[in-house]
């Protein structure tokens, strides 16, 4: 029986994270791979990693983390926003690997047929904390900015042709609702994203403030309006599994250098989810 197996935050631009990858490897030869985002920052490194992968698994379906998204200085590629997200799917494409902008592909190895949903939908603050509930976004920012808290894709993710990341995202929901629903009804599904549909995997985060950079209200539903049997995502860096309304949630990403060197089992590059 062929397994399914998930990864995300690989970060391999960051030292002691790159030969982690060399541990990235399947069970057989039918073995399929799911790629949560943030392999890393510049494109070279993402697809050339991205090709490792593809030589070893049957399948490998990638979405976009927030770091694949950003344009830094030390990136040849300086595509913004959409068309720096189109460069990537352009050359996923091209070694094989699937993308949210391809056909979902379906795991025929369940008690049902489950349809991979890579889903690339952003955020848009509206994970608030208690006293930014209510207020404008300006002031939201404000006060994680108080809290010490600004997340680096404020600098270095660029929406462009979109106004913001909000209306990005709203794009983004609105495209993804309609192939989700285009599903078969037969189908359960897997629903893969960078960003963690549902809050609740983030109540942990030190700063709570953070969260408004890590999802949208409006997919809070998502897990049970399309019939997830798993819902698999990364960003947090905490690696764990939990259930929301008799759901899995899986979250899978391998994190920094400096986090999962403290952890007791060290770094896991690579979970079976199915």
């Amino acid at each position: 029986m062929p397994n399914l197996f998930a990864t995300s935050d690989l970060h391999v631009t960051h030292r002691g994270n790159a030969p982690l990858v060399d541990s990235v490897r399947p069970d057989s030869p039918e073995d399929w791979l799911l790629v949560a985002g943030d392999v890393g920052e510049r494109v070279d490194a993402v697809i050339e990693t991205l090709a490792v992968l593809r030589a070893r698994f049957a399948k490998v379906v990638w979405v976009p983390g927030n770091h694949e998204l950003w344009t830094t200085p030390n990136d040849p590629v300086q595509a913004r926003g959409q068309e720096r997200y189109d460069e990537l799917v352009r050359r996923c494409r091209a070694i094989g690997v699937d993308t949210p902008e391809d056909e979902f592909p379906v795991w025929e190895h369940a008690a049902r047929p489950l349809t991979i949903a890579p889903l690339f939908v952003l955020y848009d603050y509206s994970w608030r904390t208690p006293a930014a509930e209510g207020r404008s976004l300006d002031e939201a920012l404000g006060q994680a900015r108080d809290a010490g808290v600004v997340c680096t894709d404020e600098f270095y993710l660029h929406p462009e042709p979109h106004p913001s990341r909000a209306d990005w995202c709203a794009q983004r929901l609105k495209l993804s609702q309609e192939r989700l629903a285009a599903i078969p009804p037969g189908h359960g599904t897997v629903l893969m994203s960078h960003w963690p549909l549902h809050r609740h995997p983030t109540r942990p985060l030190h700063y709570p403030e953070f969260a408004m950079w890590c999802g949208t209200e409006e997919t809070a539903d998502w897990h049970l309006r399309f019939r997830a049997e798993v819902a698999v995502y990364g960003h947090l860096h905490i690696p764990r599994t939990t259930y929301h309304e008799g759901v899995r949630f899986e979250e899978v990403s391998l994190g920094y250098p400096r986090e999962w060197r403290k952890r007791a089992r060290g770094a896991v590059p690579l979970r079976r989810i199915l």
